[in-house]
């Protein structure tokens, strides 16, 4: 009896590592650490292997819509605040470049060439959403309220300034509209944006985290994909893969195709879009937002685009790239003149619009500018306050000791420039 009940258990197991055996010879490995398939040749895989990610868009670079089902049913009003916000956020970048030029502030960042990142994304989420910037991304802040006077306070770090004058200029941030305060190393608000996501699972908000293409070279990068796909947290990864990092062109920076193919890499749900076209920005956003909501699960999207301008007031970009490149792109997809185009053919816009606005965005702009250069920095003690709860009480020495030396030798100190 009981040998009977053994063989029964071995021609049981026996079966078992045979069905076990037809399994991987069928069905392919089993092996843990990947979902694949069995081959017979042995050949590199590589980059030619796999068909480039296609470029989604909605508009020809004319400005004329290529399949009428993907225009988005967006009422006039929304479409003219995409318009004119970006004309604003043109007027703005270039004042305060002159400024900076003229000494009068100490550094900028243009936005020139993505503008339609900005709006078209910044349309697609909601005012809860909570926004990872890095430093290019002001129509984000400009399309949820950030007004023109915020803009050039922050610059000026006076006592106005949000941040109190402890940031460099275009370091914005704004509780109010959940905007996180942005920092200057790059790459650092990627993995701590998948944190915040992952705090705000089930709650119906998303994260949204703007990096260029030189920020996911950056090990934060990789880190910030792999636990948004292993943590499952609902963030939108957005790139603005505008060709060229601070000064190194991305043939320089890697291999493959761009930074959309890390994200099927990964695990992440991924697409590519035209960043020159604002509709496309919002359609691809607003997936995006779709998935990462319902499904609580993070989307890579990068937004192929190109920077025309400097990457900052520090850069002169003619060193690795010729005058009539910019040129060629400035003329040939322009994204706010393609936009122009696209509500020209509506029966939006015309150049007597156009002229007004700008006249009076021109006229905002430097209202803001004169009120903002005319208010007084903030007390300078200020440098002392807000980084502990409670003062330490070698930081209470050591404020009392500059406020003893400036008083002594205050002839020496501008004191009058601040409050």
């Amino acid at each position: 009896m009981a040998t009977n009940k053994c063989l029964h258990l071995l021609r049981g197991r026996f079966r078992d590592q045979l069905r076990f055996c037809r399994h991987l010879t069928t069905q392919g490995p089993l092996f843990p650490g990947a979902q694949t398939t069995w081959t017979s040749d042995l050949t590199f895989v590589t980059a030619s292997t796999y068909t480039p990610i296609p470029v989604y868009r909605v508009m020809d670079r004319k400005g004329a819509v290529i399949d009428a089902t993907h225009e988005p049913p967006l009422p006039d009003t929304t479409l003219l605040k995409m318009y004119t916000d970006m004309r604003l956020l043109n007027t703005m970048d270039k004042i305060l470049y002159e400024s900076q030029r003229q000494g009068r502030i100490s550094f900028y960042m243009t936005n020139f060439g993505e503008e339609a990142m900005h709006i078209g994304s910044a349309a697609a989420l909601t005012a809860a959403d909570v926004v990872y910037g890095q430093y290019r991304e002001a129509g984000v802040l400009m399309w949820r309220g950030f007004t023109l006077q915020e803009f050039v306070d922050q610059c000026y770090g006076n006592r106005d300034d949000k941040g109190k004058g402890k940031q460099m200029p275009i370091h914005y941030g704004s509780k109010e509209l959940n905007f996180v305060t942005i920092s200057s190393p790059l790459g650092t608000q990627m993995p701590q944006a998948v944190g915040a996501a992952y705090a705000l699972k089930g709650s119906g908000r998303v994260v949204i985290c703007y990096y260029g293409d030189g920020a996911a070279s950056e090990g934060d990068a990789h880190a910030a994909f792999n636990f948004a796909a292993t943590l499952e947290c609902p963030v939108i990864l957005f790139c603005r893969n505008n060709g060229y990092a601070i000064s190194t062109p991305v043939r320089e920076q890697y291999r493959g195709d761009g930074i959309a193919a890390r994200g099927p890499a990964y695990g992440v749900h991924t697409l590519r879009a035209d960043g020159n076209d604002v509709l496309a920005m919002y359609n691809a956003t607003k997936l995006a937002r779709e998935y990462c909501v319902k499904e609580q699960k993070p989307v890579v999207i990068e937004a192929m685009g190109y920077r025309v301008g400097h990457h900052s007031t520090s850069d002169d970009s003619t060193a690795y790239r010729s005058q009539e490149e910019v040129d060629q792109w400035t003329s040939s997809d322009n994204p706010t003149v393609k936009f122009k185009t696209y509500l020209t053919n509506k029966g939006l816009w015309n150049e007597e619009k156009e002229k007004e606005f700008i006249k009076k965005a021109r006229q905002d702009v430097m209202t803001a500018f004169v009120a903002g250069e005319k208010k007084p920095k903030p007390e300078w003690t200020e440098c002392f306050e807000d980084v502990y709860k409670y003062m330490p009480e070698h930081i209470k020495q050591q404020m009392n000791q500059m406020k003893s030396h400036v008083e002594k030798y205050k002839e020496h100190y501008p004191v009058d420039e601040f409050a």
